[in-house]
């Protein structure tokens, strides 16, 4: 038997840019649905990166999608839009606030022309509030959501992440939004508009900073580097080893009692400054120069190794190119490689998330080339000709 994916015979028009937007559109076709790129002439901005090949996080975010060129500034390439509209499920974009509008392809629009469809949006800071219309890129929200502020050592300056934290927790959001408005069409028969503010979606994982200053605590400083966010457990850190460094975390009693043993140090154990979270936390510098002490003459195979032997929260920390070439997500299929029209063979990611009576994600087809489906599209879907395609080239 066939196993039918949660959102086969869904048709999304993706008009995404960089990571927000795309994700969202990934992370459905993977369930299943239709997702058309729609892309102006010149393309997604990351596609614009590179002139030789397309950039490797283009190919990443564009899994099973087909691409459609319509330049909505121009007549006919509204109306092509508008038609397909009428035919799809869901809409997602993530552009300023009222460019969509401006082109005359809002909501309001979008919604009287096809009531069931479910519109996607992902803004820097939302539809309203004072922030409204800041230009909002994932380094300007980090700023503005607190993450830079929390983000390095106490007497250094603030650090973004590493990672484009605020653009993939939003396009999550957006995810999850637009399932759940699928899910209430099915009750009503009318979709609703779905928005996500990439400002409120990145304050969420500020979860323990701000409970330092919602609780009252003015003794922590704002950014404890790899210490917890509120500088409430210990050990809690990463500690040098031989070849690199480990993460450590004691998140229970038993995690201490089995750190105190492995360190071969009973008298921790039983002191009474460190018999609680409290106390340790306390003692924080007195803990990290203990463990530092011991991992610093180990391999972070061995720390690991040992630490997990005693049940004790712990992990290598690992480089971009190590994570690339990780054992556990090659025994999961999390990556695989695809042959793609202008890269040749590429490794890619499957979704992360696994419905196990939905069918594994896969990927069906590999990122497309600008266009490369826009023909097949329109005459599959609109009913166009040859020649009035042969028409359109020009204006596409």
């Amino acid at each position: 038997m066939t196993i039918r994916r949660p959102l086969d015979g869904f048709l999304v028009l993706d008009l995404g840019q960089i990571y927000n937007g795309p994700y969202c559109g990934l992370t459905l076709g993977f369930m299943g649905a239709r997702v058309l790129k729609i892309e102006p002439p010149e393309g997604d901005v990351v596609r614009r990166r590179k002139r030789e090949v397309e950039p490797w996080p283009l190919v990443m975010l564009n899994s099973n999608k087909e691409s459609v060129v319509l330049d909505l500034k121009q007549p006919r390439g509204k109306e092509i839009f508008l038609g397909l509209v009428k035919k799809a499920d869901v809409v997602i974009e993530n552009f300023a606030v009222g460019v969509m509008d401006r082109l005359g392809l809002g909501y309001d629009v979008l919604s009287k022309l096809n009531p069931r469809l479910v519109y996607g949006g992902s803004s820097g800071f939302g539809l309203d509030g004072p922030y409204r219309d800041l230009a909002a890129m994932d380094v300007t929200v980090q700023a503005m959501t607190g993450i830079m502020n929390s983000t390095g050592q106490p007497d250094g300056p603030p650090t973004k992440a590493g990672a484009a934290v605020c653009d993939f927790l939003a396009g999550i959001h957006l995810c999850a939004g637009i399932l759940g408005a699928l899910v209430q069409r099915e009750r009503t028969g009318r979709g609703q508009r779905v928005e996500v503010a990439m400002h409120e979606a990145g304050t969420i994982a500020l979860a323990s900073a701000l409970g330092a200053v919602m609780d009252g605590d003015t003794n922590v400083p704002e950014r404890t580097g790899n210490r917890h966010p509120a500088l409430a457990m210990a050990p809690y850190n990463t500690y040098p080893c031989s070849d690199g460094y480990v993460a450590i975390f004691t998140a229970a009693e038993r995690h201490w009692q089995s750190m105190c043993k492995m360190l071969n140090r009973p008298d921790l154990a039983t002191n009474p400054e460190f018999a609680s979270t409290v106390g340790r936390a306390k003692n924080m510098a007195e803990i990290d120069d203990i463990v530092g002490a011991w991992t610093i003459g180990r391999s972070k195979d061995e720390v690991v190794r040992l630490l997990n032997e005693a049940h004790v929260p712990c992990a290598p920390v690992k480089t971009a190119r190590e994570v690339s070439r990780d054992p556990h997500l090659e025994a999961r299929g999390f990556w695989v490689d695809v042959d793609h029209p202008r890269r040749g063979r590429t490794r890619v990611p499957i979704s992360p998330i696994r419905l196990h009576t939905g069918g594994k994600p896969e990927i069906r087809s590999p990122a497309p080339t600008l266009g490369q489906h826009t023909e097949k599209v329109l005459a599959e879907l609109l009913g166009l000709k040859a020649a009035e395609l042969a028409e359109l080239r020009p204006q596409l």
